[in-house]
């Protein structure tokens, strides 16, 4: 029994790796962001869990918040393989640029081997420029309305001193609060326009 129990846990420990690569190759893209900064990163492969395991709020944030077209963003998803983090990052690109998420989108299909700071860049929004900052600003009302954790990091905790912070009530910081976001829902759109 006890061998049995140790080879068990022995092939479960294997077969984590493995489950692990899987998952990752099961983008049409090779994931590795390479946005020009480590906080950008990391979340973008937190957004490809989150997107994965809550498709329909995730789709929801991009149409209302980055002005996506809703299926621009299922296309994506589910028939061409985008990780959800890259979708995420091109339509709020395309926000800040004030161009139409399937511009930028055209654009990563045909570079994506050069990541996403070299394509950031040749459309003008460089790490630690104000495009760049509004960008990285944009990650902290949609964790927001998503429920989820996020660390700060100090450029951040400067933008949002207020985030994470405990109300009187006993319940976190409500979405929206801290410093102005270029996050804001635009006006609906009407009917059929899919200019993005």
């Amino acid at each position: 029994m006890y061998i049995r129990n140790r080879l068990r846990a022995f092939v479960f420990a294997l077969a984590l790796p493995l489950a692990a690569t899987a998952a990752a190759q099961d983008f049409a893209y090779d994931w590795d962001p390479r946005s020009g900064d480590a906080w950008v990163d990391g979340h973008l492969g937190d957004i490809n869990d989150y997107g994965r395991r809550h498709r329909e709020p995730f789709i929801d944030e991009l149409v209302r918040y980055r002005d996506a077209p809703r299926d621009l963003v299922a296309d994506l998803l589910a028939e061409r393989g985008w990780a959800p983090g890259d979708v995420y990052y091109a339509c709020s690109l395309a926000q800040i640029l004030g161009r139409p998420c399937r511009r930028v989108v055209e654009e990563w299909e045909r570079s994506h081997g050069e990541g996403w700071e070299a394509l950031a860049q040749r459309l003008g929004v460089a790490p630690g420029s104000p495009e760049f900052q509004r960008l990285k600003h944009g990650f902290v009302p949609s964790y927001q309305r998503w429920g989820r954790p996020l660390v700060l990091d100090d450029e951040l905790r400067k933008a949002f001193p207020e985030h994470g912070k405990v109300s009187a009530g006993g319940v976190g910081e409500e979405p929206g609060s801290g410093a102005e976001t270029p996050d804001e829902p635009r006006a609906a759109k009407t009917a059929g326009n899919d200019a993005s």
